[in-house]
């Protein structure tokens, strides 16, 4: 009888279904060999031998040739042998692995909430599940994170409820200097670029895709009418950008490299010991984010929509600490 081929020929292809298999075990406790070969996509009978091979592994003995009991991987061979079920009852090492610091785990968790925002990854359950992994993961318990609700989180949830549903969704949109229009448009994607969070998707009104600054977004509802667009080509972002969207400013010559990629040889002056960047934005408004890492040392110095919303920004910033 022609023998049943392994679903595992690489040796390399073993090596991760171990490497993966060991943590999977410790994590459940107990799971059965029929759910565990469903899981690595492996036989019953070959779940079983990767099993019973774990018990000749272990810590390196002294002079690399033999191993204490304790060194060794272990396994509840009765309850393997009469209900098939799988538990480890002695690991070595893994619990040494370095773990992360509670400051560590917070950024990360920190991370995790933005990208929680993302439709195609809301209401996954990815990201809960590594919020949970995070947490057992860190050498003390994370500080609690908390991410400041703005003002498109619920502009994000009914996109992220229309993708889902497979609807357009209305809002009314504001642009700089232009009265606010009623858009009807097939959400296709969310992205977020320099703090900046946008929606990409087929605009009923313009009939061609465009992208909107959620910041401009207001008045956002679920329609009726279904996503007809979702396949269609989705240009450059900010490919529309024109010199009416460029930002000037103004700072000490020492803090220029604090600006980073914005700042290039056809794009600055300096005089006085100051220098004036051009610096091309999607939205002029965008450049506030910018100068709140200066400390006011950085002037904005026109398009005026760029000056009034820095000075706004500021002075909600400062109005804070009025009622502290």
């Amino acid at each position: 009888m022609m023998a049943e081929k392994s679903s595992l020929p690489l040796a390399a292809d073993r090596v991760r279904a171990y490497l993966t298999l060991v943590p999977y075990l410790l994590e459940r406790g107990q799971v059965s060999l029929d759910e565990a070969a469903r899981e690595f996509d492996v036989t019953v009978a070959e779940m079983r031998g990767m099993v019973e091979k774990l018990t000749v592994i272990g810590l390196p003995g002294e002079g690399g040739y033999w191993q204490q009991p304790q060194e060794m991987f272990d396994i509840n061979w009765d309850l393997l042998d009469e209900e098939g079920v799988i538990e480890i009852t002695n690991e070595v090492g893994l619990r040494r692995v370095p773990r992360f610091t509670a400051r560590e785990a917070a950024a990360l968790l920190a991370g995790l909430q933005m990208v929680a925002a993302v439709p195609a990854v809301a209401g996954s359950g990815l990201v809960a599940g590594l919020l949970a992994k995070l947490s057992s993961a860190a050498a003390d318990a994370p500080a609690d994170v908390v991410i400041a609700p703005s003002a498109v989180d619920h502009v994000r949830d009914i996109v992220s409820a229309a993708v889902n549903s497979g609807v357009a969704v209305s809002f009314s949109y504001q642009a700089p200097d232009a009265a606010t229009t009623t858009r009807t448009v097939d959400p296709v994607q969310v992205l977020i670029t320099n703090g900046q969070w946008y929606l990409q998707g087929w605009c009923h009104l313009r009939e061609a895709m465009r992208t909107f600054h959620l910041d401009r977004v207001s008045e956002p509802e679920l329609t009726d009418i279904p996503i007809t667009h979702a396949d269609d080509h989705l240009p450059d972002p900010f490919r529309s950008i024109g010199d009416d969207d460029e930002v000037n400013v103004r700072l000490p010559e020492r803090l220029v490299p604090l600006l980073g990629d914005f700042v290039h040889a056809d794009n600055s002056d300096s005089h006085d010991g100051y220098v004036t960047v051009r610096i091309r934005m999607a939205d002029p408004r965008g450049i506030k984010r910018v100068a709140g890492r200066f400390g006011g040392q950085l002037e904005v110095r026109d398009p005026q929509v760029a000056r009034a919303a820095t000075r706004d920004w500021a002075a909600a910033g400062l109005a804070l600490y009025a009622h502290a």
